[in-house]
């Protein structure tokens, strides 16, 4: 290249570097020298210029175009993006090494580079330089945690949503389904109550026919979720089945095991059959059947819906809806609405070990925020236990505080790690499966909350201590400082 061609490059390139603001109002000499040391490369759109493992050894600054940088395991999701103007690549004092993700131009772009041979160079010589480009380097550090840091938000947010909707699916389904079935029992109501109707009752006969129906529709109502004895349902519905053969009952098999659930018996029937004769009693019983079967339906319909209201609120609890951020909070409360979240992954193998002290005093606590902590910690566990386990929910307090542990009797975390398992961006999940920030959002919380976390892990026993204190200090005014505090 002659002298002219490369005066005219290094004009063209302090031309380029002046566009930038971080050399904008840098003196003509350092631009120079800038632009001295620094080559030229470009890459179409589309272009791969760099891949997991390639070294990283220039600073480079975007001419032209733009470029991003995608993870390994998602290709075509951009995490980081950089366009004309603006300064990417390797920096002074950055500890980069090689590229973790790919690197790619998404226009036809065009880089001007400096490699990290001049570095040491440029501090001695340009050390204001040297300062701002320290200063690139912090502003992009704290956009790529603000960036994961929003991305393992979403993340949280799509598991709690996944998790409440698989929670809400089963309550609503079964609402639906119990209302289904209550068209046709209430059909089967309507059919019995025709038969009775061509009949002829004494007033002691339709007495003691609606007495009847009260007492079986009452024990329909009252009756308890724990499930009856079977053997001893099976005994009173054949009981029943045979008394309603010998009175010529149709269909016994279909109202027996109704009659039965309830608690009827023979002798009650009997009892029905000398206040009544026995020319109605297939028609009473058989509506009688019917309404404990709507009775039923009403009952699983309420319990139903009250899950769902009960999951409503449990997630608006959590957190804290229309509530004032700093506030006292009940943490065995919030513990179990963390729970209810997990509810779905708690089914499939997971069993929940509470240890509460029964004194636990509230705390002042970002109600919110703390139930992020919760949320991580018992994510974090269940996943180590792959689902199947014992999850650990320990609480006690001492002159000044509360402590919360959260355990499990998974793997463990490795002695070598344990150090690190607060760092951002460091994480024990396979690629693509975690960012490394849940523990880092952990710590930061919990230092909000002036506290401490500490995790003590063997195989079998990890446990996570989160201790918090009973008042958080508040902001105080200062009249001289004014607007400056925050």
């Amino acid at each position: 290249m002659s002298e002219t061609d490369i005066n005219s490059q290094i004009a063209r390139f302090v031309s380029d570097l002046r566009s930038v603001s971080t050399f904008a109002d840098l003196p003509e000499g350092e631009l120079i020298w800038l632009a001295q040391h620094m080559d030229e490369v470009s890459f179409r759109a589309g272009e791969v210029y760099g891949r997991p493992g390639d070294p990283i050894e220039h600073l480079v600054v975007i001419a032209e175009g733009e470029v991003q940088f995608e993870r390994p395991e998602k290709p075509g999701s951009p995490v980081i993006t950089a366009s004309a103007g603006q300064i990417t690549g390797l920096l002074p004092f950055s500890r980069l090494t090689n590229f973790t993700g790919i690197g790619r131009a998404v226009l036809s772009t065009r880089m001007l580079r400096l490699h990290k041979q001049n570095f040491p160079e440029l501090m001695q010589k340009y050390p204001e330089l040297a300062q701002r480009l320290v200063g690139v380097m912090s502003d992009r550090i704290r956009d790529i945690a603000r960036l994961e840091n929003q991305r393992d938000k979403l993340i949280s947010l799509g598991k709690l949503s996944a998790g409440l909707a698989h929670e809400l699916n089963n309550p609503a389904a079964a609402a639906r389904r119990a209302a289904q079935n209550l068209m046709g029992a209430m059909n089967n109501v309507r059919a019995a109550s025709k038969h009775l109707m061509v009949h002829s009752f004494s007033d002691e006969q339709r007495e003691a026919a609606l007495q009847f129906e009260l007492k079986a529709t009452e024990r329909a109502s009252a009756r308890s979720e724990a499930p009856a004895d079977p053997l001893e349902v099976s005994d009173r519905e054949e009981q029943i089945t045979s008394w309603l053969e010998g009175h010529n009952v149709s269909k016994p098999w279909e109202i027996a095991p109704v009659l039965a659930e309830v608690g009827l018996n023979a002798d009650e029937l009997d009892s029905l059959v000398a206040a009544i004769g026995p020319d109605v009693v297939g028609h009473v019983v058989r509506r009688v059947a019917a309404l404990i079967t709507v009775f039923s339906i009403i009952k699983e319909i309420d319990n139903s819906t009250r899950r769902i209201t009960d999951l409503v609120t449990a997630i608006k609890r959590y957190s804290y809806m229309d509530q004032a951020p700093l506030q006292e909070v009940d943490l065995h409360e919030d513990l179990e609405n963390t729970l209810k979240i997990f509810g779905h992954r708690l089914k499939k193998g997971v069993t929940v070990n509470r240890q509460y002290d029964p004194q636990l005093p509230r705390v002042c606590a970002y109600g919110g925020e703390l139930n992020q902590v919760w949320t991580n910690l018992i994510d974090n566990a269940i996943d180590a236990m792959d689902g199947n386990g014992e999850l650990l929910l320990h609480t006690a307090h001492d002159p000044d505080g509360v402590s919360v542990e959260i355990g499990d009797n998974g793997p463990g975390v490795p002695v070598n790690i344990q150090s690190q398992i607060f760092d951002p961006f460091f994480t024990t999940k396979k690629v693509g499966e975690g960012t490394g920030l849940g523990l880092d959002t952990v710590a930061r919380i919990v230092r909000k909350h002036h506290g401490r976390i500490t995790l003590k892990s063997k195989p079998g026993d990890t446990r996570f201590r989160v201790w918090i204190p009973f008042d958080q200090p508040r902001p105080q005014n200062n009249s001289q400082e004014g607007s400056n505090n925050e």
